[in-house]
């Protein structure tokens, strides 16, 4: 530690740090523009000039080492003269247009130019203008005069994003920042330098020209969408969602978010809202108050059980619904007498259902340390954008990852290994990595593995997990989604337990773990229940979707479709007029916005939020419908006043703080790993990914986001030795049939996808027509 003084006032810290370090300690605020705590060092602004003792002139405080006994002056004679010449060198060329600029009242520049400017300028020539540019949808680059070339925005893209997009051209004042030619900004993390942006140059697309900033409310709140759980800011004018913005919390989100949880608020504000609810009769759907809706579906739900049985009702909610919807959810089909109640729409593998309640297995700063790392199965990039982010700083800072998949994505970081196959084989090849740790450590290999060869790239992976701790073993979706999901799992953790590694999930939604918490999983002591998968396979007579489409969110959505269409009765509870070809009962339920409720994040960690603006409408909190559906239907412990009594229940503790859940978390099957051998190749299968904007209902109905490029139609994703056996090009068109069903696809060629896999995202109106996520596949040229 190095002890130096700033205006007077002593301060101790690590040698190496910069002065503006030292001065964020003391809380002395400097000026400054290119400076970001969470990016490197540019000093090309020069606005936290300062003086130094016994240094002939002002000095950069973020570009200044710190040594034993220096003397700093932040608001000297000669350092605040510095700093206003600096001022009035950024004003020259900059735009006098405050009143209508979209950063007016939230601009760094603004508000530096009140302390630092000159009252009137001496400069009378002409100044500087700078061509529009177009970056997509997200981000607006209207007005790039207004840009003082601080490079945060650059900076963000190569050392977070990992995608350099931004760069400058040109020298002195005919430098300007641009996108490469031709190119819009599509990284999942791009609306980050939005916020970055100290001048009004890079603005929101979806925001622009709606709201000044002082007009807006704020509120916290907690993403719905993927399971980090990120701390969001809901700015808010006339009970409108108008902006989302990151809530800073190091723990969780740090001051980034994704794009998806940035501007999926415009789904809220959707023309598809559903505001009062409805009723189909005669094949007509008409408009009722809640009293007659809820009273319908009760004296419905009465009539199946009474006919049919209570096992011919089943409910199935989305995994981004709340902990207490879950929970009511649960409570109610439990009191029909039913034990078919799931949330895990998109698995198909329930053996290891009450052996294991899946999480992360550490927390989210554990996770941002590791050294070494295998991850299974996951489209970690689109997934989980904020944690792979967290991946490639500790890649950067010399952590070795390692790979199993189906496709080879671009992660934009090095992966130290990997192995690409076809998802009926990632068995096979966990079997190799099993067979070369064995051979590595000098122990037995589990009874089956005697005759598993590792190959090289197996024991790459197996000596890159023994070299260093912390190392961790983390399935992705694609391996939870996978119709081998507990034999993968069990592989998974012997690999962890012999490496002395975490094992988790990279969980899918931002209330997957809540979910199990909740109960809200089949059976019911003796009675077995039936899953998500097993519910639309044995088709039943009514069905209670909460928050669900599961035209798009099951595993299988031809098996889904069917076993909805047969139903006698389907109440769909969602914030959409959604499912009106097969629902009897539509009821309009609050999103994330407009009611309370808890999500607990894949790390275990359970966070409530409030609403942000009154529900739209009719719309009523979903644990309310349910709450008052229990009292309809007679049942007992139906009695809560608020959601957080209901959440207190679950939880055992009257604050999410005080909740250490990690004790009712398991990871750990305890079963012995099943050998397999490397499968021959006998035909076509299909790997599926949920693209990163059709996850949830959401998201799907975010304008701005369905037209970026990752919300393009899917393409039919093949090798090139397919397309040439095929006769395909890419950009063509090819069939693609599984099942019943089948969707004409344009072909796209993708770099290391094995010759036997077909890449076909699901989640998506061009592909729901197809069968499970996983199985047997085949194409043919349009």
């Amino acid at each position: 530690m190095v002890e130096i003084e700033i205006d007077g006032k002593k301060v101790e810290v690590q040698e190496g740090s910069m002065v503006m370090d030292a001065a964020n300690k003391l809380g002395t605020y400097i000026p400054h523009f290119c400076y970001h705590k969470k990016l490197s060092i540019a000093a090309n602004c020069r606005m936290c000039l300062v003086e130094v003792e016994k240094a002939p002139k002002p000095l950069p405080a973020c570009a200044t080492p710190v040594t034993a006994g220096m003397i700093v002056r932040s608001n000297s004679t000669k350092a605040v003269a510095a700093q206003k010449s600096v001022m009035e060198f950024l004003l020259i060329n900059h735009p006098l247009d405050c009143p209508i600029c979209d950063q007016g009242g939230e601009c760094q520049l603004q508000d530096l130019a009140v302390g630092y400017g000159g009252s009137s300028s001496r400069y009378d020539e002409e100044k500087r203008a700078v061509a529009p540019k177009e970056a997509g949808p997200l981000i607006s680059m209207q007005e790039m005069s207004r840009c003082i070339h601080c490079t945060r925005c650059v900076r963000f893209g190569q050392e977070i994003a990992g995608v350099m997009e931004f760069g400058m051209l040109g020298r002195g004042e005919h430098a300007e920042i641009t996108s490469f030619v031709g190119k819009t900004v599509d990284s999942e993390l791009s609306g980050n330098m939005i916020d970055l942006c100290p001048v009004g140059a890079l603005t929101s697309k979806p925001f622009r020209y709606s709201a000044r900033t002082w007009e807006l409310s704020r509120r916290k709140s907690v993403s719905p969408h993927d399971s980090l759980g990120s701390n969001l800011v809901v700015q808010v004018k006339g009970g409108k969602v108008m902006r989302v913005l990151p809530l800073e919390n190091d723990d969780i989100n740090e001051c980034w978010l994704s794009d998806r949880d940035r501007f999926a608020y415009e789904g809220v504000n959707s023309a598809e809202r559903l505001t009062a609810p409805m009723i189909k009769q005669d094949g007509q759907w008409i408009t009722t108050d809640w009293k007659t809706a809820l009273e319908y579906v009760a004296h419905g739900l009465r009539n199946i059980r009474h006919e049919h049985g209570a096992d011919a009702i089943a409910a199935l909610a989305a995994p981004h619904s709340t902990l207490e919807e879950l929970s009511l959810l649960q409570k109610v089909v439990r009191g029909l007498g039913s034990a078919n109640v799931d949330f895990r729409l998109r698995q198909s593998d329930f053996v290891l259902d009450g052996k294991v309640t899946p999480w992360l297995g550490m927390s989210v700063t554990e996770f941002g340390q590791l050294r070494r790392a295998l991850v299974i199965g996951s489209f970690l990039r689109k997934d989980h954008p904020l944690l792979a982010a967290k991946l490639r700083q500790a890649v950067k800072r010399g952590a070795k990852l390692s790979i199993v998949h189906g496709s080879d994505d671009d992660l934009l970081m090095p992966v130290a290994n990997k192995i690409i196959a076809a998802p009926s084989e990632w068995l096979a090849v966990l079997s190799q990595v099993i067979a070369a740790v064995a051979l590595a450590k000098g122990i037995a290999a589990p009874t089956g593995f005697e005759a598993i060869e590792a190959s090289d790239a197996a024991k790459a992976i197996a000596a890159s997990l023994l070299a260093e701790e912390p190392t961790a073993i983390l399935l992705g979706n694609a391996a939870a989604q996978h119709p081998q999901a507990a034999l993968l799992h069990v592989a998974a953790e012997w690999i962890a337990q012999n490496t002395n590694a975490s094992f988790g999930y990279l969980t899918e939604a931002a209330n997957t773990v809540g979910g199990y918490l909740a109960n809200a999983i089949p059976g019911n002591g003796a009675e077995r229940g039936a899953n998500a998968l097993e519910a639309f396979a044995q088709a039943r007579k009514a069905y209670l979707l909460l928050n669900a489409e599961p035209e798009y969110d099951s595993h299988n959505p031809q098996q889904a479709r069917a076993a909805l269409e047969q139903a006698e009765m389907v109440v769909v509870m969602s914030p959409f007029v959604q499912g009106k070809d097969y629902a009897d009962v539509l009821l309009p339920v609050a999103p994330f916005s407009e009611t309370s409720g808890t999500f607990v994040s894949a790390e275990g960690r359970a966070q409530s939020f409030n609403g942000t603006v009154k529900p739209l409408g009719e719309t009523r909190p979903g644990w309310k419908v349910l709450r008052v559906l229990g009292n309809l239907l007679e049942l007992g412990g139906f009695d809560y006043e608020s959601s957080e009594a209901i959440r207190n229940e679950i939880l055992g503790v009257a604050t999410p703080a005080e909740a250490d859940l990690r004790g009712r978390l398991n990871n750990l099957s305890g079963l012995a790993p099943l050998a397999a051998q490397a499968a021959v190749a006998t035909g076509l299968e299909r790997l599926a990914d949920v693209p990163i904007y059709a996850g949830d209902a959401i998201v799907r109905r975010a304008e701005s986001l369905q037209q970026t490029a990752d919300a393009q139609a899917p393409a039919a994703w093949i090798s090139a030795a397919l397309a040439q056996q095929l006769g395909v090009a890419a950009g063509g068109t090819i069939n693609v049939k599984q099942g019943q069903g089948s969707a004409t696809l344009e072909v796209g060629i993708a770099r290391g996808l094995p010759d036997n896999v077909v890449r076909v995202a699901a989640a998506h109106a061009a592909t729901v027509g197809l069968g499970a996520m996983f199985g047997e596949i085949s194409v043919e040229k349009a």
